[in-house]
């Protein structure tokens, strides 16, 4: 098990406190994870006072998942002393490669790092001192570009995300066995569920008011998810996720994976070709450098068509999802299953539905 982004940047922001109240940089630093709630050891790579205001100290990513982008990226941290009667006792902000949102300008370091750090912190600041923190992924904004963090408005790098200090090895086996275990229990209590592709998608059904009883979080195994639905006699299963996501189901993939297919503009193409658009739309959506960009250009292009598109799309997933299902479960599993189907956009709203999630929803808020 490794730890998520937010852990490696308390360390580093620890280690240079603590360059600044010792004068040299610890070779280790342990902190408090709070969740869970147990301490653990980390290296520094490197640290040193830059003069007596300030110190910078570096700590490297270990995730869990040997596929993460985010393996082995340098996390620095810059701590310098602060006029305490004018700034609270720790500021907390993002520097060059941590993302900012769009909207509001303000760092993508979310609840549980803000915590984290701050609590750390306070174990070595001084109580009459106050602190600035700086937190720089020099990678960050290249690394970025390989994800979909800007489409949902985070710009100019990655975000401090999670609300563990875990990272769940989303590639991994292990991580595929406590998704089914998770899907067994709840399946014995409603005969209805609904699959949450990520974290986006766990928001999203709490912004629809989806009772958690419900909500399943998948990763990328949504093939052997969709099996172990049949095996545990779900009646209804809606999928929600991102439709820059989920796209993939349209095609026949069903481990969403980047490292192991991603084909989701080749059928975004196809899907606006049987849409009737024109050849010199068909090669942009082609030539898009991102699934992101190629459906920013639709809603330019084609704004009226987009919603067909979309629809279509949906459809297709719910078709696609149940031929796995009949293609990978002996009958009868599976046969009396309904899966449904709901995309969101970069905003988090639904932009459409399939025919079958249209039930499944109306069924849920009916409940």
């Amino acid at each position: 098990m490794g730890y998520t982004l937010p852990v490696f940047a308390t360390a580093a922001a620890v280690a240079a406190l603590r360059c600044l109240t010792e004068g040299t940089c610890p070779q280790e630093v342990t902190l408090a994870l709070l969740r869970p709630n147990r301490c653990e050891t980390f290296t520094i790579a490197q640290g040193a006072p830059l003069d007596s205001q300030q110190a910078l100290a570096i700590t490297y990513s270990e995730p869990s998942d040997p596929l993460d982008l985010t393996r082995h990226t340098p996390i620095w941290a810059w701590v310098r002393w602060q006029d305490p009667a004018t700034s609270p006792q720790i500021h907390i902000d993002g520097g060059f490669g941590v993302g900012r949102d769009r909207t509001t300008g303000e760092a993508a370091i979310y609840r549980y790092a803000r915590l984290l750090l701050t609590t750390n912190l306070l174990l070595y600041c001084p109580k009459e001192r106050a602190i600035a923190v700086t937190i720089v992924l020099p990678q960050g904004r290249d690394l970025a570009e390989r994800t979909s963090n800007a489409a949902f408005g985070i710009v100019e790098g990655l975000s401090l995300l999670g609300t563990t200090a875990l990272a769940q090895p989303l590639t991994a086996p292990e991580q595929l066995e406590h998704y089914r275990e998770d899907l067994r229990q709840k399946a014995g209590q409603s005969p209805t569920l609904v699959f949450c592709i990520g974290e986006n998608g766990l928001q999203v059904a709490q912004q629809l008011q989806i009772p958690p009883s419900l909500c399943v979080k998948t990763a990328n195994w949504l093939g052997p998810m969709l099996v172990a639905a049949a095996q545990h006699h779900v009646q209804q299963l809606l999928l929600l996720g991102y439709h820059g996501k989920l796209i993939k189901l349209a095609g026949g993939i069903f481990h969403t994976h980047h490292h192991i297919a991603d084909a989701r503009q080749e059928i975004l193409t196809a899907f606006c070709a049987l849409a009737g658009l024109h050849q010199n739309i068909l090669h942009q959506i082609w030539q898009a450098p991102t699934i992101e960009a190629a459906l920013k250009s639709l809603e330019t292009l084609a704004p009226q068509a987009l919603s067909q598109i979309l629809r279509h799309i949906a459809n297709r997933i719910e078709e696609r999802a149940i031929a796995y299902i009949h293609t990978h479960c002996a009958a009868p599993l599976g046969r009396s299953l309904q899966v449904g189907c709901a995309l969101f956009g970069r905003d988090r709203q639904i932009v459409t539905t399939g025919k079958v999630g249209d039930l499944i929803l109306s069924r849920i808020y009916r409940q």
